[in-house]
């Protein structure tokens, strides 16, 4: 499942959309995006197995993909419900468990950052207004977050880690 905003933005011959890069850090990670395009992106486009999705996805009852845009235009979060659980696989939009103190604080690698900031803020709002655990991609460890409002800001509450599967 690929964000339609994300294909399009990324795709090399969409190249004259983007906004102009501005330092020589912007122009290597937009060389580095074509290659993934070209190696990670394209195949599947050409298979035709890539399901495009836009607004957002309901994968089945429990599950939907819904926008987070700002680290890309197509940044998304896997939204769990089952029962009265609850819990957001938020991807690029927390690389650090400073980003919960700090919401406003971004990865290098936000494509907007006035956007990664504010839908930070409004998951972060979701997950503490609602109960919902946050599992992180980029935490150390494997685990999710129990995150409560604090003043303008967010705490970590406790962790539930997650003891990783072993094959065998």
């Amino acid at each position: 499942m690929i964000p339609r905003v994300d294909r399009d933005y990324f795709d090399p011959e969409n190249e004259h959309r983007r906004p102009p890069a501005r330092t020589d850090a912007d122009r290597l990670r937009r060389r580095g995006s074509h290659l993934v395009f070209a190696d990670s992106v394209a195949p599947i486009l050409e298979s035709g197995i890539a399901t495009m999705w836009e607004d957002s996805y309901r994968i089945d009852a429990n599950l939907i993909l819904a926008p987070a845009p700002g680290h890309t235009p197509g940044s998304s979060v896997l939204k769990l419900s089952s029962g009265t659980d609850r819990a957001l696989f938020v991807g690029d939009l927390l690389h650090s468990p400073v980003q919960v103190a700090e919401p406003a604080a971004n990865s290098c690698f936000c494509e907007n950052q006035a956007e990664a900031r504010a839908t930070r803020i409004r998951l972060l709002d979701e997950a503490a207004g609602t109960g919902a655990l946050v599992v992180p991609a980029h935490f150390p460890g494997q685990g999710a977050a129990e995150v409560r409002k604090a003043g303008d800001s967010y705490q970590l509450h406790s962790w539930a880690a997650f003891d990783p599967v072993r094959p065998g």
